[in-house]
Parts: structure tokens; sequence; C-alpha cells
């Protein structure tokens, strides 16, 4: 990807200079400070969620579950931002934070961290997840919570997520199923298209960009990456429900190709 379309986030050309330099044992420990941040509070809001949840209603709790997640992740960025690890533009995504009614979000998956941003910027951001997640100490609680929805079952995810956004929520989908191995996109899965059609909401794509491999497929979890790194989430187009499903995967997937191939 060319480096310039990520202007003006990385304009300063001592920042891009950055970028190809390995990082110093300094920017390690702040990485390895970063991760401890976030570890911290998913850990402890994740001890605290199940709690919440036996005193508050189903749709009350998961409005909380999902805007405390929202704001955990939004605080990890904006330390990554100060202490020079990364410059994010997400911006973009802010418009539908005030955007009432479900909806169907679609995001490339690039990285690791693509969930973690893309939920930071969408308080009614509901994630589809593994279901082992949801009984990990760092994640379950908290998931659980925000009724994130379960994969395990194909018929079960596709119930659960279009109960979700007709109960107004925005769900999350990354159609390729996995981080992306076979550039622009990997083929996409069925699931994305066929929740919209029956829940009879729009599909709001969401295109991915980073200048840098890191957390992509094979990245190891704890290796730092070249400084900054630089990420920029835009709007794409938005897409109907179509009545033929498949068809409109296929749509979908050309326009990814498409708009990441540039």
């Amino acid at each position: 990807m060319d480096i310039r379309s990520l202007e003006p986030a990385c304009a300063d050309p001592g920042l891009r200079a950055a970028a190809g330099r390995s990082p110093g044992w300094w920017q390690k420990l702040l990485f390895a400070l970063l991760f401890a941040q976030l570890g911290l509070m998913s850990l402890l809001w994740n001890l605290a969620a199940p709690l919440i949840s036996v005193f508050m209603p189903r749709q009350a709790g998961g409005r909380l579950g999902c805007a405390a997640i929202s704001f955990i992740y939004r605080c990890a960025w904006a330390s990554a931002e100060a202490m020079g690890l990364m410059r994010i533009d997400a911006s973009g995504l802010d418009v539908l934070r005030s955007e009432a009614g479900g909806l169907v979000i679609a995001a490339n998956h690039p990285s690791m961290m693509d969930a973690l941003i893309v939920v930071a910027h969408l308080p009614r951001g509901v994630c589809i997840m593994k279901a082992d997640l949801l009984r990990n100490v760092f994640l379950g609680g908290g998931a659980r919570l925000a009724r994130y929805i379960r994969n395990d079952s194909g018929r079960g995810m596709i119930r659960d997520a279009v109960a979700s956004v007709r109960e107004g929520n925005q769900v999350v989908f990354f159609p390729e199923g996995t981080r992306t191995v076979r550039q622009p996109v990997n083929a996409f899965q069925p699931g994305v298209t066929f929740v919209a059609q029956l829940a009879g909401a729009p599909i709001q794509t969401v295109l991915i960009e980073i200048d840098s491999p890191y957390l992509a497929k094979g990245w190891p979890l704890l290796t730092a990456p070249p400084v900054p790194v630089v990420i920029r989430v835009r709007l794409g187009e938005r897409f109907a429900a179509d009545a033929d499903h498949r068809a409109s995967l296929a749509r979908l997937e050309r326009y990814f190709a498409q708009e990441l191939g540039r």
C-alpha cells in the first residue's frame, strides 16, 4: 500500500523515516507498557462484568458492556498515539456513533488489532467472536455482558446476529474469516449478507489500511514493530440488503478487492 495515501497522518518526514527503523529498547518497553495497560483494564472490567450482569436487565447490560469495551480500547489507542507508537486515523467511524437503528458493519482484516480499533469508535458495536474466547479471563465476562456473538454454530450465530441488529446494535463482521493472507483480501465467507437480508439492515463497509505487517498473520504477539505504525480506517460504500445474499456477498468482495487493490 502506498503510504502517501495515509496523509496527513504521516505527513511529517521524520515520522516516515522512523517507520523504516527497528524499534529501540525504550520503544519495546513502551509496547510492553501498552499491553500491560490494555491487559489490566480488560482484566478489571471482565472481573466486574459478571457481577454487574446479575443486577442489570439484558438490553441495558448489553449497552453498558459495549460502551465499556469501547472505552477501554479507546484509552489504549490514545496511549499508543501519545507514546508515539502508532498514528491512527479512524475518525471517519465517529459519524456512526449517533446513527439510530441497527447496522451490519463489514470490515477487512489485515491485523489482530482491527476489531479493537473499530469497536473503540462504536459504543454500540457487537463483535462476532470465537466461542473459546468467551471463557478467557481477559475477555469473557465483558463479552458476555455486551452480548457478543459466538461463532461455533453457524445457525446460532446467524440467529443471534439478526436479533442483535434488530435491537439496534451495530454488528461487526470480518467477512474474510481470518486475517488477510491473500492480498488485497481473502475470499469472503457467507454470513454477513445473510444477516443483512434477514434483519433488513444495510451493510456499511469499513476499509482498514496499515503500513506495517504488525500483528498480521504470522507476526509474533510480543514482537515490537518499526514505529510508528500508521493505520487508517475509513468508511466505504453502504450496501442495501439484497434478497439474493450470495450475489450480494460476491459484490461485497469485489468492492473490497477494488478499493484495497488500488
